[in-house]
C-alpha cells in the first residue's frame, strides 16, 4: 500500500507553499465561460487547509493544451477569478510561471493569501520536465504540495520535477486518490468487482490484464463489448468492433474462466439506425442485432443482471461509461449502472469510479456524494489500477 506524507505532516506555518493543482477545467468554446468546476471545487479542502495554518499559497495549473506557447483563450485568469468566489476572498494572479515579477508577486504574499501563476504549459519546458524550469518554479517556495491526480501519471517539471528541489507532500484530494485506488490495487475488499466500458478494448488491454489478477467478477460494456461480443460468435451488424482486438478479446475470457472470475457481457443492447442522438432505436436481445444497425448502450435485462452479480460485492470498481453516454437517448445504461453503485455504497460497500467519462455520468446525476470516491483522474486512475507507478506520486515523501 502507497503511503505518503501530507500536508498533515509538515509545518507551513508563514511558509510559502507550492501548490500543484489541476485546473484543466471544461470551457466553452466560444465564450470561454467555465463549463463545470468540479476539479476547482475538489482542491478547497486542501487550500482552505493551508490557510487557516498560516500558509503563504502558490498556486500552478494547466489548462488545455497550448503547446509551450502563451495562448490567451488558455489563460487562468478566468479561473483565477471562480476560485476567489468559491473561497470568499480574490485570489492574486499573476501573467507568468517565472521571472522577477513572478518572484515579487510570490514574496509578497501575506499568510493566508493566495496568488495562481499563469498556465505552466505556456512553457515548453514544463511537459520536457526541464530541470532549470523546474528550478525556477522551486525557488518560489519552500514547500511544495501536488493535489493534482488527474496529472500524477505525468513527469512533468510542476508534477515531478519540483518535489525533487522542495519537501513535497501530497494534499488532502491526493491523499484521498491514492487511499482509495491503492486499496483498490494492493488490499481489496472481496468479492471484489470491476466494471469497465469505453469504447475501446485496447485502451483497456493493461488495466483489465491487471485486474483479472485481482478482482472475482468482470462485467464489460460501453462499446469495447461489441469486441467481446464478436469474440464469443455474435453478430454486431454496423457496431464499433476493434478487428484487431478479437483475439484479444477472446484470451481475455479464457483468462477470466482459468482463473475462476466470473465475466459478465451484455445479454441485451440498445440499437440505433444511425450514430446520431436523433436516430431510430430499439432494444433486443444480442442475438438479434440487425445487420444494418449499431449497438448504442446496455439493455434494462443486462442492467438487471449486473446489479445482481454486485449485491454480495464488498468493492466495485467502474471505469468506463457503458453506451455512448454523451448522447442522451444511450446514456440510460451508464446513469443506471450508477445508481446501482450509489445503493451499494448506501450498503457498506466500498465504490470506486474512475476519472474521464465516467466521473462525468456520476456528476451529472449530483450522485457523487453516494459514491465511496469518483477519482479526479481519467488516465491517472487507469496506470494506477494497472500496478504502475505514478511520477507525480512517487516523488513525493514516504510516510
Amino acid at each position: 500500500m502507497i503511503r505518503k506524507k501530507t500536508i498533515r505532516d509538515i509545518d507551513v506555518s508563514g511558509r510559502r507553499v507550492l501548490v500543484r493543482v489541476d485546473y484543466n477545467v471544461p470551457r466553452d468554446k466560444a465564450s470561454g465561460a467555465i463549463l463545470d468546476d468540479t476539479r476547482i471545487e475538489a482542491t478547497l479542502p486542501t487550500l482552505e487547509y493551508l490557510r487557516a495554518s498560516g500558509a503563504k499559497v502558490i498556486l500552478v495549473s494547466h489548462l488545455g493544451r497550448p503547446d509551450g506557447k502563451p495562448d490567451p483563450k488558455l489563460s487562468l485568469k478566468p479561473i483565477a477569478e471562480r476560485l476567489g468566489e468559491l473561497l470568499g476572498e480574490p485570489v492574486k494572479f499573476v501573467g507568468s510561471c517565472v521571472g522577477r515579477e513572478v518572484q515579487e508577486a510570490a514574496h509578497s504574499l501575506e499568510d493566508g493569501e493566495v496568488l495562481m501563476l499563469e498556465n505552466v504549459r505556456f512553457h515548453a519546458e514544463e511537459e520536457k520536465n526541464d530541470p532549470e524550469f523546474a528550478k525556477a518554479l522551486a525557488s518560489l517556495a519552500e514547500v511544495y504540495v501536488n493535489d493534482a491526480f488527474g496529472t500524477a501519471h505525468r513527469a512533468h517539471a510542476s508534477t515531478e520535477g519540483v518535489a525533487h528541489l522542495l519537501p513535497g507532500v501530497a494534499g488532502l484530494l491526493m491523499e484521498k486518490e491514492i487511499e482509495y485506488l491503492g486499496r483498490a490495487v494492493a488490499e481489496p475488499q472481496h468479492p471484489y468487482a470491476a466494471i469497465v466500458g469505453g469504447a475501446k478494448v485496447s485502451s483497456k488491454i493493461a488495466v483489465m490484464g491487471a485486474l483479472l489478477e485481482k478482482v472475482d467478477k468482470l462485467l464489460i460494456g460501453g462499446g469495447m463489448a461489441n469486441t467481446f461480443l464478436k469474440a464469443e460468435g455474435f453478430q454486431v451488424g454496423e457496431s464499433l468492433v476493434e478487428e484487431d482486438q478479437v483475439g484479444t478479446a477472446r484470451k481475455i475470457m479464457v483468462d477470466a474462466e482459468k482463473r475462476g472470475v466470473k465475466l459478465l457481457l451484455p445479454a441485451d443492447v440498445i440499437v440505433a439506425e444511425r450514430f446520431e442522438a436523433d436516430s431510430s432505436a430499439k432494444r433486443v436481445s444480442v442475438k438479434d442485432v440487425p445487420a444494418d444497425w449499431r449497438i448504442m448502450d446496455i439493455g434494462e435485462t443486462t442492467v438487471d443482471v449486473f446489479a445482481l452479480a454486485l449485491q454480495d460485492c464488498k468493492m466495485v470498481v467502474w471505469n468506463g461509461p457503458m453506451g455512448v453516454s454523451e448522447m442522451a437517448p444511450f446514456s440510460h445504461g451508464s446513469h443506471r449502472m450508477a445508481g446501482v453503485l450509489a445503493k451499494l455504497t448506501g450498503g457498506g460497500v466500498t465504490t470506486i469510479v474512475g476519472g474521464g467519462e465516467t466521473a462525468e455520468v456520476v456528476e451529472s446525476l449530483h450522485m457523487q456524494d453516494k459514491i465511496s470516491h469518483v477519482s479526479t483522474g481519467g488516465g491517472a486512475s487507469l496506470e494506477m489500477l494497472e500496478g504502475k507507478v505514478l511520477p507525480g506520486v512517487a516523488a513525493l515523501l514516504d510516510a
